[in-house]
């Protein structure tokens, strides 16, 4: 008879002792990262090179295990049902008197939180991507049971103003930020945002997770000329701008190598959202400002529920995520909408000059 799910869980913890560590931290947020395998860390290390701390009192301690208990197979999983749009199930959990367990069907990782504990185990080095994604959500719920909100945008700094960049998936967030980024801005987050309306401002908070782009993209900025290995270049300059658009390959851009050091601050105001809502069947792109009360839809593509790696507790249950709150937060922002035909460099254009207005 296989023991419980919590007596295997510290089973696993003593026998694989997480000897190696490191701190981050996040804007004032500190956490200790620990972990059996100095690789792992390595490979955390490096990304999140602008955010590693030679000391520091954490908030929490996440730890990082490579290795599996053989006996979690026997877990009975509900499986999370997709995204609106998808049709795999890429995600399943239990929940247990501790906390949850999620495991990520395609890779095999575990991830346990509740109680205090915050553990990701399972083919860490080859998944350190599931383990970033793992750190943030910590972040992320550190900061909603403050009064935040999670967005669904990309965010820049632009001359002391915060602008997010909002729309449905593949609308191009973080091209276009990172057009804005080439003629001067300051990178604040990829695709989450947190925001935080006080009495007199929108605080605007970044997640650490580098832009991740596709070979369209990387083309036509030549800040990200590393980013695409040259053999891979060659084959993707022979392809067409629509089979660009549709292709799934994406690379990290690092900050720090494209546009130079300073480059990426977490923290910042919003003063303007800007709504991509491209159609390809048009030539003519169009720009104008919008009151989201009236444009529902458009809200839709900033909100951001938390989705299954939030712990809920009672005594601080985490915002409605109901437009209503999201309206309220957003009291005091421009709202611009981008429609017509994709034209970044176009957008960028009129997006500095719609800013600078101010």
């Amino acid at each position: 008879m296989n023991p419980d799910p919590e007596t295997s869980l510290k089973n696993f913890e003593a026998s694989h002792p997480a000897d190696h560590h490191l701190i981050l931290t996040f804007d004032t947020f500190v956490c200790e990262i620990r972990s059996n395998s100095e690789r792992v860390l390595d490979e955390l290390r490096n990304y999140y090179r602008g955010f590693v701390s030679p000391e520091g009192i954490p908030f929490l301690k996440i730890i990082v295990l490579e290795g599996t208990p053989c006996d979690f197979d026997s877990i009975d999983f509900t499986p999370k049902q997709p995204d609106p749009g998808k049709n795999r199930i890429k995600e399943e959990y239990a929940d247990f008197h501790f906390g949850r367990i999620v495991r990520k069907r395609l890779t095999g990782m575990y991830f346990v939180f509740g109680g205090g504990r915050h553990l990701a185990f399972g083919p860490a080095l080859a998944n350190y991507n599931q383990v970033i994604n793992f750190i943030n959500n910590r972040y992320i719920e550190w900061r909603v049971n403050q009064g935040y909100l999670l967005a669904h945008a990309s965010g820049l700094e632009w001359k002391n103003q915060g602008v997010a960049f909002a729309g449905f998936s593949g609308m191009g967030k973080s091209t276009l930020a990172l057009h804005l980024l080439s003629r001067g801005g300051k990178f604040v987050s990829n695709d989450r945002l947190l925001i935080k309306k006080n009495s007199s401002r929108i605080h605007m908070l970044g997640i650490p997770k580098l832009p991740r782009i596709n070979p369209g993209t990387a083309l036509n900025n030549p800040n990200l000329d590393k980013v695409i290995p040259a053999l891979e270049r060659s084959r993707f300059l022979g392809l067409s701008p629509e089979e660009l658009w549709i292709l799934e390959h994406k690379y990290d851009v690092f900050i720090d190598e494209c546009f130079g050091p300073e480059r990426f601050s977490l923290a910042t105001h919003l003063d303007m959202v800007v709504i991509l809502n491209w159609d390809r069947r048009s030539r003519k792109p169009r720009i104008q400002r919008v009151e989201l009360s009236q444009r529902p839809d458009l809200l839709q593509a900033f909100m951001k529920s938390l989705g299954l790696f939030y712990e809920c507790h009672e005594e601080e249950s985490p915002p409605d995520f109901l437009e209503s709150n999201y309206l309220d937060h957003l009291n005091g922002a421009r709202i611009v909408e981008i429609s017509g035909g994709v034209d970044f460099e176009w957008a960028a254009g009129e997006l500095i000059q719609w800013i600078e207005q101010t």
